[in-house]
Formats: C-alpha cells, structure tokens, sequence
C-alpha cells in the first residue's frame, strides 16, 4: 500500500512539474516582443517572405534582450529559426552582399558596452536553403606604448605600422602612473576593441561590401588613440580585405 501511495505521489509530482514547466514555456512566449517585421523576396522564388526579429526583454520595460531569434517564414510555408547573441536593438537590413542576384539577411545587434561593440550576422535563404555567410573578423593589431610618450600599432593583416605621438596627453599619462618622466612604467599594450560598426557600402560604385570601424584607446576607452576602418567584399566565398584607414583623434603627429 505504501509503494502505490509513493508512486501516486511521485506521479502527482512529476505531473505538476510538467504543467509549470509548459505555464513558464507559455508566459515567455508571451511576453517575447516582434522588434522588426518585414517582407521581401529573400529565397528568389520572385514571392515576399516574412523576415522577423524577436526578443525577450531581461524584464519589463528594459531595453536589454536576453534572448533574440530571426525567424524567416519563407513563401512556401518553411520556417526558419536562428538563436543571435543578447543585446540592444537588434536591427536588419537587406542587401546582396555575396552578389548572388538576391538580397541577403544582414543583422546588428548592440552589446551595449563601454566600447559601444556591436555584434553582426549574415545569411542567405536562396532556393530556401538557410546559410550562414559569416561576417569578416575584425582586423587582428598589435599595440604598445612606447617611452617618450609614444605609441606604435601593427595591423597584421596588412603589415602596416603606425606609431603615434601622445606627448600632448603626458600630464594625464604622468598622473595616472603609465609614464614616471617620459619613461614607461612597464610593458603596457593599448586598447584594441573589435567591431564597434560594421555597415554596408557600394565598393567602387559596383558591389556591396562591409566597411567596420574599431577604436584604438590608450590608457582607458575615453582616452581614444584612432579609428581604424577596414573595407571588405565578399569574393569566392570568403571576406577579402580590400583597404584601410586610420585616422588619428586629437593627435600632434602620426606617421607610418
């Protein structure tokens, strides 16, 4: 008689867990918020599909999305469904950026930092096949400060070299302990963040590439150094670096 009550009990329990799980499931589903709706041919079947994002606000009223999806509801009644990273207006637009005929699916998303990064994605639904196109990786920079209140940056994509006059920020640097009289305190790298905007652009009036901007800062994120532009197009499929520029903030002097 004990064993029927206890495997009631366990039935009865195994049951209610079941039902708040579902009631949990329905609640967040109801309050998953549409950000964006919009309606184009992206599958190439010449008919308007359904491109959706969604998110689920970290609470009422905030602006942060702890989950996000991209959901396509294509013209021939497929669904598709992607997870992205969590983080503040999400936003997409639609542009042929592996130049295949047909618009593709280009996503941003804040991460809402200090650096203001931002986070991006890229896909394809043509002949209503999802595919991942990726988004090119921010350029790879070595840094370091120099003495003489000096800085030098190595963009290793290219092999290029920019060093970099601060001696206008040496009362700063001489406070804050990085410099004692112009000399290094010790071995310190600069500040390199990646993407902070990455936006699409019509490369030499033809095609449509990427061009992404990272910021370069010194001894804190409000102490910015240069912007670093990076211009990309998609070529056999892969990114292929086509140039870069940097362009100093508030500096006395900057050379090659």
């Amino acid at each position: 008689m004990k064993k029927e009550i206890l495997f009631a009990l366990a039935a009865f329990f195994f049951i209610s867990m079941s039902a708040m799980t579902s009631t949990f499931a329905r609640e967040n589903a109801n309050k998953m918020e549409i950000i964006s709706d919009d309606k184009m041919d992206v599958t190439g079947d010449g008919k308007k599909d359904e491109i959706i994002i969604k998110g689920l606000p970290y609470e009422e009223g905030t602006e942060f999305f702890k989950e996000i999806y991209l959901e396509i509801k294509a013209s021939n009644k497929k669904s598709y469904k992607v997870e992205l990273e969590s983080g503040y207006n999400p936003r997409a637009s639609f542009v042929d950026l592996n130049h295949d005929g047909l618009k593709d699916i280009f996503v941003t998303v804040d991460t809402g930092g200090s650096g203001g990064i931002t986070n991006h994605y890229l896909y394809t639904v043509k002949n209503f096949e999802l595919a991942d196109l990726t988004v090119p990786e921010p350029l790879v920079i070595n840094s370091q400060f120099l003495d003489g209140y000096k800085a030098v940056i190595t963009i290793q994509d290219t092999g290029e070299s920019y060093t970099f006059d601060l001696s206008n920020r040496a009362d700063d640097y001489e406070r804050s302990g990085l410099y004692q009289k112009g000399k290094l305190s010790e071995p310190t790298e600069l500040m390199v963040d990646p993407f902070s905007t990455l936006k699409p652009v019509l490369v030499n009036g033809k095609l449509y590439g990427l061009k992404g901007t990272q910021a370069v800062s010194g001894a804190y994120h409000a102490d910015r150094i240069a912007i670093i532009e990076s211009l990309w197009l998609y070529d056999n499929g892969k990114w292929s670096l086509k140039n870069t520029k940097v362009m100093e903030t508030n500096l006395k002097k900057m050379k090659k």
